[in-house]
């Protein structure tokens, strides 16, 4: 079995067909070229990077990173450089605000960090998406259902555990937590150690009502229709209830309904990001293969008004994953027969 390339953006491909053998392809790079297909499928636009940027670009953004761990060296100009470290980074950076208009890019670029599985500096491919630019509810719920179907595209047995920032935001003001306060309290959340955090929240005088409604609503995790409807009975924030609400009904109106999740543990820094964020799990793998959610924040420290919203797929997680070769034979089919 071959899968059939035809490059539509290059005249010299015009009219010609390669193929390649399946076969010769690791499992991580047969799911990089679904994706891809996917992607494009979906109205996204290829963007190509450079390997590297002035170190400084991402030192100033290092919270922002997986790794805080940055390959550097020093140009021939004397400018001291880095090897890329997260393709997000790059893309906001390459990205111009035009009121009323939306860019949507995926990619799938090397970048280089500590591998997560040999705890080594690795070269690793990531794929994933960026929609950033006047972004509705609606843009937001669309890159949730593409990271439903990354994850499927993977396996079937997968899940897209959701969570919203607001939600947090809001509990964290109820009781007048401190910058430092909060960055405990997400540890702990992240943690799914409530008992800390009750004992944190008790020690700053948090109790009665407030204290109850913030082991309430850490406490909803399940099925996205139960979780909403229980949010909503605890008095959460109208915006963020609605804004899961409408993702979970365009995940349904796919078929995806029993794979989103909400999951209050995932998490991400609150200087950043803003809104929903999510992670993608398979079964097979321990940890999260896919992560994302928007990063308003982000933008904004970076001088811009646009919004953004994106996700990740680790493909070095996707190494030794044994891929359902029936399902990327279907895909594949499919590929030809689209052509």
């Amino acid at each position: 079995m071959a899968l059939r390339i035809h490059e539509s953006n290059n005249p010299e491909w015009i009219g010609e067909e390669m193929y390649i053998d399946e076969s010769v392809l690791k499992n991580e790079e047969k799911i990089t070229f679904m994706l891809r297909a996917l992607y494009q499928k979906s109205g996204y636009v290829r963007y190509k990077m450079s390997k590297f940027e002035e170190y400084d670009f991402y030192a100033a953004n290092r919270d922002f990173l997986v790794s805080d761990n940055i390959i550097s060296f020093t140009d021939t100009n004397g400018r001291l450089m880095a090897l890329k470290p997260d393709v997000t980074l790059s893309i906001v950076r390459g990205s111009t605000d035009t009121p009323g208009s939306v860019s949507k890019v995926y990619y799938d670029e090397n970048v280089y960090r500590v591998s997560r599985s040999s705890h080594g500096f690795k070269e690793i491919m990531q794929a994933g998406i960026e929609c950033i630019g006047d972004l509705h509810t609606e843009d937001v719920a669309e890159v949730l259902l593409l990271a439903a179907k990354s994850l499927d595209v993977i396996s079937p047995e997968s899940v897209l555990t959701v969570s919203h920032q607001a939600v947090l935001s809001e509990l964290f003001e109820e009781c007048g937590l401190s910058s430092e306060d909060r960055k405990q309290a997400l540890k702990y959340i992240g943690e799914k150690n409530l008992h800390e955090l009750g004992a944190m929240l008790a020690a700053r005088g948090i109790s009665g009502e407030t204290l109850q409604k913030v082991r309430t609503v850490l406490s909803i995790s399940g099925p996205a229709e139960e979780s909403i409807s229980a949010l909503k009975a605890a008095g959460c924030g109208e915006k963020a209830v609605s804004e899961l609400e409408q993702a979970a009904k365009v995940l349904a109106g796919e078929g995806f309904a029993d794979r989103m999740v909400v999951d209050f543990s995932v998490v991400n820094d609150m200087s950043y990001y803003n809104g929903i964020v999510f992670k993608g799990y398979v079964r097979g793998i321990p940890s999260g293969v896919l992560s994302g959610g928007q990063y308003d924040k982000l933008m904004a420290k970076m001088g811009r008004k646009a919004r953004a919203v994106g996700f990740a797929v680790y493909m070095d997680l996707l190494e030794r994953f044994e891929l359902d070769t029936g399902r990327w034979q279907q895909t594949a089919e499919k590929e030809r027969e689209d052509a």
